[in-house]
């Protein structure tokens, strides 16, 4: 029996955040040399200004464009990963290797159901991609020393929902800790017409239609490749996954076939990365605690 705590700690500010932040110093700076006091100026200065009704305009028309920039509320949109402290629920040493993480049917019906409640629709094709790339609707798989893609994977098919990110992001640098290797991404979001193709070339591949399409359609869901890790990596991603699917969290279907680990994430696994940074942060300051609803995941017992 294996327990341990998931705990998500304490989160940073995105750079994007820090840097509309300078951004809005430097027009307060600039606002304050708009409206500073006028010097006294001598005659002549004063009527070179009204012999030049250019200027004025000019100085009028920049008057108005600072003030229409002040008053506009920036749009920040983070797609980096939010920074967290997580520690390892699988608790160091020798443990008996947890058994699979079969899927079935009802999984695979389960996570149409989870991502329609999600809100999630179902990838058409490459233009359908594009514009969801362009909405940030999707964001770029995470990619570093802790976590590789397949260079296989066309780059067009490297992106995947925001919490999706997330997980992948907190999952690889809790791995890398431990065992000082990478993970790898093999697959991640498809259109419904790239399943279509996958369906008349592969006899195991999910229909791209109906109550049992492929999860991969919405963003949602990725594939971790199996090979090249060790047992003991094996039993640890098991150990790793199995408490964030009691929860609720993500569902998994580990797959020999095709070797991979097949997780199909929910909304719910942080909804946090949807709030402002600089809000989780006042929050956090008031009284040093999270308020998200995923801040802390117990891992239950893992046979």
């Amino acid at each position: 029996m294996l327990q341990g705590l998931l705990l998500p700690g304490g989160l940073l500010a995105a750079p994007t955040h820090s840097h509309a932040q300078t951004a809005h110093g430097t027009g307060a700076k600039t606002a304050r040399k708009y409206h500073a006091k006028p010097k006294a100026t001598s005659n002549s200065s004063i009527v070179s200004t009204a012999t030049h009704p250019a200027r004025k305009r000019t100085h009028a028309s920049s008057e108005a464009a600072l003030r229409r920039a002040k008053s506009a509320s920036p749009h920040l949109q983070t797609t980096k990963p939010v920074m967290t402290a997580l520690v390892d629920p699988v608790p160091l040493g020798h443990f008996p290797t947890p058994p699979p993480l079969k899927g079935s049917h009802e999984s695979l019906l389960r996570q149409n159901v989870r991502s329609t409640e999600d809100g999630l629709t179902r990838i058409q094709d490459d233009s359908d991609l594009l514009a969801m790339r362009r909405d940030g609707d999707l964001v770029a798989l995470p990619s570093n020393a802790s976590l590789l893609v397949d260079e296989r994977l066309p780059a067009n098919r490297r992106f995947c929902r925001p919490w999706t990110a997330q997980f992948l992001y907190d999952l690889s640098r809790v791995h890398s800790g431990r065992f000082h290797r990478s993970l790898q991404v093999n697959s991640a979001v498809r259109t419904v017409e790239y399943q279509r193709h996958l369906e008349r070339v592969n006899g195991n591949a999910a229909p791209a239609e109906g109550d049992d399409a492929s999860p991969h359609l919405t963003g949602a869901t990725i594939d971790i490749a199996k090979k090249g890790l060790s047992m003991e990596e094996v039993g640890w991603m098991r150990a790793y996954l199995a408490p964030l699917q009691a929860a609720g969290k993500i569902d998994v279907e580990e797959e020999f076939y095709q070797s991979c680990f097949h997780i199909t994430v929910y909304r719910s696994y942080r909804p946090a990365a949807q709030i402002p940074s600089a809000q989780i942060m006042e929050a956090k300051s008031k009284d040093g605690k999270h308020h998200s609803g995923s801040a802390a995941v117990l891992a239950t017992g893992v046979q």
